[in-house]
């Protein structure tokens, strides 16, 4: 298959695209700079700038583009930020997609926190009505500038992807900074559920919906057993053999990160319930197996 990917020089869209080409598929990389070689496009997706043509010849299309949200601080221009570089690609792409004589699928990237900040013990499955909160806004507006797409009939996917945990980059190698030198605990009462996915279930689980012509809508992006914060702390301090016992409380964490102190403190309790029906299975079922296989262990 011939795939086109957004976001490729991200921590995400570096591992899928040597996926894919160690699958044997072709992957064509868009990027905002000059093109190198054949297999990159130049394009200007804030000025709905792209070579139709690339989606054209392509039979996926993924989208990944968005700046990070692990970013202090959460100003106002920020924030703004978090949300134009997630919509403006999305909807560049969706439109050039509905335009293609031959539309290709749409695997758009999205987020867990679709749910919102905080829903407890609530069990969260795809049909589960969206949740309120900064983050929540824009997942519902980055999904929706995929309507273009969705409108032509074409076939689209949307990642609602909890952390991806890998040594090789992402959050994991924040998280694990004060775990290794004894300094780790867990986030205010610990008890807040905390959803994560090792980077090779996640490409597993993107591969499988691209390859997958039954596969649209929403997909949670998440290991199948849920776990919460305390439980993520005891497997992390476990795999690195340190300590665990300085605990940040929610105060502090308010405090220090402001906005995003609702991503550390927030309660999502998800699992990938469509991705099973249709099939898919996970390689790291819980926290413990997620933390194993980031670490190499």
């Amino acid at each position: 298959m011939r795939f086109c990917l957004s976001g490729a020089s991200g921590f995400l869209g570096t591992a899928l695209g040597a996926h894919l080409r160690e699958q044997g598929h072709e992957v064509v990389r868009l990027v905002r700079r000059p093109a190198r070689g054949p297999f990159e496009v130049r394009w200007n997706p804030a000025e709905g700038e792209l070579d139709h043509e690339v989606i054209d010849d392509a039979d996926v299309v993924v989208n990944l583009s968005g700046a990070p949200i692990a970013h202090w601080p959460w100003t106002p221009s920020y924030r703004r930020t978090l949300l134009q570089s997630r919509t403006a690609p999305t909807r560049t792409l969706a439109e050039a997609i509905a335009r293609s004589p031959q539309p290709p699928a749409l695997l758009s990237g999205s987020g867990i926190n679709a749910y919102g900040d905080d829903r407890g013990d609530t069990l969260l499955t795809e049909g589960t009505p969206r949740g309120r909160g900064f983050l929540a806004d824009v997942v519902e507006q980055w999904e929706a500038a995929a309507a273009p797409a969705q409108q032509a009939g074409t076939r689209v996917c949307f990642l609602r992807t909890s952390p991806v945990l890998d040594s090789s980059g992402g959050l994991l190698r924040v998280i694990a900074l004060p775990f290794r030198v004894g300094l780790g605990g867990r986030l205010g009462s610990g008890d807040q559920y905390f959803p994560v996915v090792s980077l090779r279930d996640w490409l597993g689980a993107v591969t499988f919906l691209a390859e997958n012509d039954n596969a649209s809508g929403p997909y949670n992006l998440v290991a199948p057993e849920p776990a919460t914060n305390a439980d993520f702390t005891r497997a992390l301090a476990s795999a690195l053999r340190r300590p665990a016992v300085v605990p940040v409380p929610s105060f502090g964490l308010r405090l220090a990160l402001g906005g995003l102190s609702a991503m550390a403190l927030g309660s999502l309790r998800a699992v990938p319930g469509r991705l099973e029906e249709a099939g898919h299975t996970f390689a790291d079922k819980d926290v413990q197996d997620v933390v194993t296989t980031a670490l190499g262990r």
